[in-house]
């Protein structure tokens, strides 16, 4: 959901509220919960929660305790506790929402490693933030060479600064395991910080960095899909899709987590088809099933040895040819069902004008005006000949 500086201008232009990835609201960012509960009002003498979420880099987002009572609010930069230092990032979640989202993702209130925000980030930490930032993108270019020039099958997919500039986390992908030691060596002499290595998988690579899918919006992994589960080939073949590795993989290279959206559904419909490897016994012939249309109960048949002559029937019509087939009986023949569903198209709409000629755009020789013209230039030269004359 966008806020109000997201719509349209005058012009049919986006407005844009110009934040540059830092949305006041946190409409814009990626993993974005809305926050239906601002408007309410607590019950009396109820205290609010006193946990928020921080989100960083590419939808990373961890659960702070406020410990020092700060009034945070959704789009405040604070500085929070790390490991070494600390680190800076966005509020996104404030109040009751922050204790459902930590019940889903199984954090303890009453954990021992408690992080605390420190304190709202000053000018200060967001230049300091802000100047390491930029950093990141010319490292990922040293840090892909330098593994390459030691032949490590790895790829550096992101590089993560903390806030204040102690520690760079390097993010990459490998199908196998992968000795970085030498690696790591390279890394810290020459970018001077300290160095983590992290191994994401490839979905996770695609949810971090982001990208438009095939249907033309944002990926599903990075605006709101977090369970990653496993998507099959037999997915593919219950919505009688195309078994197309291009058209079916996604960025990450794996099968589309979108496959799984309507497999129940599909499932579900096709309780109520026979089985795919069917075979109807008339006295034409042994015939089998070729395709299936789940929309409109429609099944297509063929003859054994007549592989290109297809017969369509309903579902209705092979379940009562089937239980013939079942008390030894046989139907003369398919065309007897289908004869049923032939039915008088009638034309919606005819060419008249010649829209639907390719040759449309051809040119048919010189028009009227153009003769007219012509002629009035033949009868001008004469007149034009005897003025020159006097």
């Amino acid at each position: 959901m966008s806020c109000n500086s997201c719509s349209t201008g005058k012009d049919g232009q986006p407005k844009g509220c110009k934040n540059n990835g830092t949305c006041g609201t946190d409409s814009c960012n990626k993993l974005t919960v809305f926050d239906w509960l601002s408007n309410m009002s607590l019950p009396n003498g109820d205290k609010p929660f006193d946990w928020v979420e921080v989100r960083f880099k590419n939808g990373r987002k961890h659960y702070y305790k406020n410990t020092e009572n700060l009034t945070l609010s959704i789009g405040d930069i604070v500085a929070t506790q790390a490991q070494f230092g600390h680190d800076v990032g966005m509020v996104t979640l404030t109040g009751e929402l922050v204790r459902v989202q930590m019940k889903r993702k199984k954090i303890s209130e009453t954990d021992e490693e408690i992080l605390k925000i420190y304190r709202k980030a000053s000018q200060k930490d967001i230049d300091i933030w802000s100047d390491y930032r930029d950093k990141e993108e010319p490292m990922k270019v040293k840090a892909r060479q330098f593994a390459i020039d030691i032949k490590l099958q790895m790829k550096i997919s992101d590089i993560e600064f903390q806030g204040d500039g102690s520690k760079a986390t390097f993010y990459y992908t490998a199908e196998d395991r992968v000795d970085f030691r030498e690696l790591i060596k390279m890394y810290a002499k020459e970018f001077k910080t300290r160095i983590e290595m992290k191994q994401v998988g490839f979905r996770q690579e695609a949810s971090r960095l982001g990208g438009i899918g095939s249907c033309g919006r944002e990926l599903c992994c990075s605006t709101w899909l977090t369970d990653f589960r496993s998507v099959s080939t037999s997915a593919a073949r219950y919505q009688q899709l195309s078994l197309n590795p291009q058209k079916l993989a996604g960025q990450c290279g794996k099968l589309k987590c979108c496959l799984n959206y309507e497999l129940d559904t599909y499932l579900d419909a096709l309780k109520d088809f026979p089985k795919s490897d069917v075979k109807l016994y008339t006295e034409k012939g042994t015939a089998v099933c070729q395709k299936t249309d789940i929309f409109k109960g429609h099944l297509w048949f063929a003859y054994e040895g007549e592989w290109s002559n297809w017969h369509v029937i309903t579902k209705e019509q092979v379940k009562e040819i089937l239980e013939l087939n079942k008390k030894k009986e046989k139907v003369a023949s398919l065309e007897e069902y289908a004869s049923e569903l032939i039915q008088d198209t009638k034309n919606e709409f005819e060419n008249v004008v010649g829209q639907d000629s390719l040759t449309r755009f051809d040119s048919k020789g010189p028009s009227k005006r153009n003769k007219t013209n012509r002629k009035n230039k033949k009868r001008r030269k004469p007149q034009n000949s005897k003025n020159n004359a006097k």
